[in-house]
């Protein structure tokens, strides 16, 4: 049977939720992962910490938190793109992340080699 868009897209957010709590030591309240043209757009929620929150109501613990967690995810980037490509068979050319300290929400962009949606149309 071959899988639906759906399914690639559960399967993303699964494997991208185990990454997190093996390499980050936690995971995610939610995530959702979207396949659009030849992108796989990934929204998590519920990043932060208690504390890191507290951290970020100034503007220097703010930027710190958002470094922080960037070089994190980008230390782990080879292996979020192998992720990708093993469950969507196409190579990942870039990588974009961004974190919302004020809602505690990740989102990462996957642009991919080649349109993955319309494999599904």
């Amino acid at each position: 049977m071959e899988k639906t868009k759906g399914i690639v897209e559960a399967e993303i957010s699964k494997a991208l939720t185990h990454w997190e709590k093996n390499y980050l030591g936690r995971g995610s309240v939610s995530v959702k992962s979207d396949i659009v043209r030849d992108m796989v757009i990934v929204v998590l929620k519920g990043i932060l910490t208690p504390a890191e929150y507290s951290v970020c109501q100034d503007k220097d613990g703010l930027l710190s938190v958002k470094t922080n967690r960037n070089n994190l995810v980008e230390s782990g980037v080879e292996e979020l793109k192998e992720i990708v490509f093993s469950i969507t068979g196409h190579e990942v050319v870039s990588f974009y992340t961004d974190l919302s300290t004020q809602t505690g929400e990740r989102i990462m962009l996957f642009k991919l080699s080649e349109d993955l949606q319309s494999q599904f149309d």
